[in-house]
């Protein structure tokens, strides 16, 4: 069964970043997610590609506003989504296609300056989903279209020393019972990760990195 297919039968997912050692030591090393049931049963993984010495310059120098492309696979290990996200210093954004090409939709950051706020938009760039999360609901994101909420994603507190040293970092993302399309669930899929690396990622470290001189 197809990623896509699963989503469509269950309520929620989580989503587990994985951390490795490397971020004990306050570097930044690719983002992995493990997609899990609410039972705990895996469903899929996703990896950010990029591996050797540039990639990890370049997540040290720009954390979140560098040019990344997270891959997503099944339980079988079968490629079936890419998300991608070109370089910007604002207006953030995560293009979603499926591993043949297919687009399926995109996730931008909209301006803002006391929320974190988003459209989603479809596969013909409409707009099928608006998020804000304000500042007294940092970990919350309710997707709404047109007034009418489809889904949310919900970052899961682990508490300063988990947060801080273990694979503590989760999401979960709820499904509304009208939100059924496979394909509109990917998406939010999607954003959920987006949501991660552009609010709980760290904007670049050490002494050269130039993210402490950008806004946003």
């Amino acid at each position: 069964m197809t990623l896509a297919a699963q989503l469509e039968v269950v309520p929620r997912i989580f989503i587990r970043q994985r951390r490795e050692m490397i971020e004990l030591f306050g570097l930044e090393s690719r983002n992995k997610y493990s997609i899990e049931t609410e039972s705990g049963d895996s469903i899929g993984f996703a990896a950010e590609q990029g591996k050797g010495i540039a990639g990890t310059l370049v997540r040290q120098l720009l954390g979140h506003w560098r040019s990344f492309e997270i891959r997503i696979f099944d339980r079988d290990r079968r490629s079936e989504l890419i998300a991608f996200h070109p370089f910007r210093f604002y207006f953030h954004r995560l293009e979603i296609c499926t591993a043949d090409g297919r687009r399926l939709g995109a996730v931008e950051r909209r301006f803002s300056i006391l929320t974190k706020t988003f459209d989603v938009h479809g596969p013909a760039g409409e707009v099928i989903a608006e998020v804000s999360s304000p500042l007294w609901r940092p970990w919350t994101y309710i997707f709404r279209h047109q007034g009418i909420e489809i889904g949310a994603v919900r970052k899961k507190w682990g508490g300063l020393i988990r947060e801080a040293f273990l694979d503590a970092d989760s999401f979960a993302v709820e499904f509304a019972a009208t939100t059924s399309d496979g394909d509109t669930r990917l998406v939010l899929l999607g954003a959920a990760m987006f949501i991660d690396v552009m609010y709980f990622e760290k904007k670049g470290t050490g002494p050269f990195s130039i993210a402490d001189l950008i806004p946003g």
